[in-house]
């Protein structure tokens, strides 16, 4: 990457305070461009969802997977908890949601509970046997007393899919007799999962990221404290794909012996450890044995760190940094936090990131872990929270005595509970990665770019004052 003045201005960036100029290019389509990572994580998107308790659970993780990019389950959740959680996700199909399932004797308010934890917006209905025999949507069970039995209020004109159907041709059939979905079948006629029209369209876009075995892919995260190297053993032999040591400041002492600690196991996958936001933060982990560094101090929608103590850096000034450092000592580093737009994404990847990290943008969709609630105008929301908040401190530390608990709780440096709004015209996860894999495809055909490495070669960006960026924003009103 290089700047468009030819010189890197004095002053630190953030994403807003740069642009990307257009360069000449013969990539003919944004389909043309792939956006596989070189970081060995083996994501085929550059996209990692953030270790945090509000966003990363298992079907976040299965998702995100199968749309190619990998989910870092937080440090909090038992190790147990986390192995039962990886080893299902290793079982989950490669092309077809997981459904949601009942019996016809379930009633309406079961579903009513189950229907906000996948996007697809279906339960499909089981008898004895686990063949379909109904669907019940959300419209369904309106106005209907949540007493009500499935068997009263399901549709019983089912169209299903063979489990070995091309994507291609289950996308045909749901246009064909014009359902949104199908339950998907094996030989016998037992549910195998959901197969929706973009599913099977996705399908055909994206590819999943895959371990050595065929499997989609998930990374775990571990603390610095404690039983460092029994836990990191533990989530290896549990099967995750990337391990993540984890700490707000990761440019300390404890974090370099943790991670020696980690690299004396030899672990046979890529270790990612951080925060940092300098150079020398990058070097002194590289020299402990980080294969990826992760790179953000304060730029997180949930965190206060910034305006707590005043530490941290603004993001595209750290990137570009980190990475270059990195870049030189044959490492690479995920860009962690700030990003609120698919620009942003771009911008990272521009500056050398090989991943970029989302935690908040993605809290407020169907696959995040909270519940769903509604606004009395209408709209929907999960909670969210920042990993340092007193909420979190509280999660992590329950086996403390209350003292000590009530001790560490005054000392938080994130919001304890936000309301993160589903978009009602982007609602899951893949709607955003839809949106956000565009903009980067797009972003790369602007600089003449095939893949991310020729991306980060080509890019030229500029500087650019408030009103620059502003001007950039698009008018939903006339003026």
């Amino acid at each position: 990457m290089r700047f468009l003045s030819g010189a890197a201005p004095a002053h630190e960036l953030t994403y807003s305070d740069v642009f990307m100029a257009p360069a000449r290019s013969d990539v003919g389509s944004r389909l043309d461009v792939d956006l596989a990572t070189s970081d060995g994580t083996g994501t085929t998107i550059p996209l990692v969802v953030a270790n945090m308790t509000a966003v990363a659970g298992r079907r976040m993780a299965e998702t995100v997977a199968r749309r190619g990019g990998i989910t870092v389950l937080p440090q909090d959740i038992p190790i147990d908890v986390v192995a039962d959680v990886i080893a299902w996700i290793k079982q989950r199909h490669l092309v077809h949601d997981t459904a949601l399932s009942l019996s016809p004797t379930d009633t309406v308010g079961d579903a009513v509970h189950l229907l906000p934890k996948r996007s697809h917006g279906a339960v499909v209905v089981l008898d004895d046997d686990s063949r379909p025999i109904g669907v019940v949507t959300e419209a369904d069970c309106a106005g209907v007393d949540r007493f009500t039995q499935l068997r009263d209020v399901m549709s019983t004109e089912l169209h299903t899919v063979p489990v070995d159907a091309d994507p291609r041709a289950g996308f045909d059939l749901l246009a064909r007799v014009r359902r949104r979905l199908a339950p998907v079948v094996d030989a016998d006629g037992r549910l195998v999962g959901v197969l929706t029209q973009k599913g099977a369209l996705r399908a055909t876009l994206y590819r999943p990221a895959l371990d050595a075995q065929g499997r989609l892919r998930v990374a775990a995260a571990i603390g610095i404290n404690g039983d460092v190297a029994g836990k990191a053993t533990a989530l290896i032999a549990a099967g995750i794909d990337t391990l993540v040591v984890d700490t707000a400041h990761g440019h300390q002492e404890r974090m370099i012996a943790a991670l020696r600690a980690v690299r004396a196991l030899d672990p046979p996958i890529p270790v990612a450890a951080g925060n940092v936001a300098t150079a020398e933060g990058v070097r002194d982990l590289v020299e402990a044995g980080a294969d990826i560094l992760k790179v953000g101090i304060g730029p997180g929608a949930m965190c206060t760190t910034r305006m707590m103590t005043g530490v941290g850096r603004p993001q595209f000034s750290a990137v570009l940094d980190c990475a270059a450092e990195a870049r030189r000592l044959g490492r690479h580093v995920w860009a962690d936090g700030g990003v609120r737009h698919p620009r942003d994404v771009a911008l990272a990847l521009a500056a050398g990131a090989s991943n970029v990290m989302i935690g908040s943008w993605f809290a407020g969709t169907y696959e995040s872990p909270g519940d769903l609630y509604t606004e009395p105008d209408g709209r929907r929301y999960k909670e969210s929270f920042g990993m340092a908040s007193a909420r979190a401190v509280s999660a992590r530390t329950a086996e403390d005595s209350h003292f000590d608990r009530a001790r560490k709780a005054v000392f938080e440096e994130g919001i304890s509970s936000a309301r993160m709004f589903l978009d009602p015209t982007r609602p899951g996860v893949e709607d955003l990665i839809d949106e956000i894999v565009a903009g980067v495809r797009s972003a790369c055909t602007y600089a003449g770019a095939a893949n991310l490495v020729e991306f980060h070669t080509r890019a030229v960006v500029g500087t650019q004052s408030a009103a620059g960026y502003t001007e950039g924003m698009p008018l939903p009103t006339s003026w």
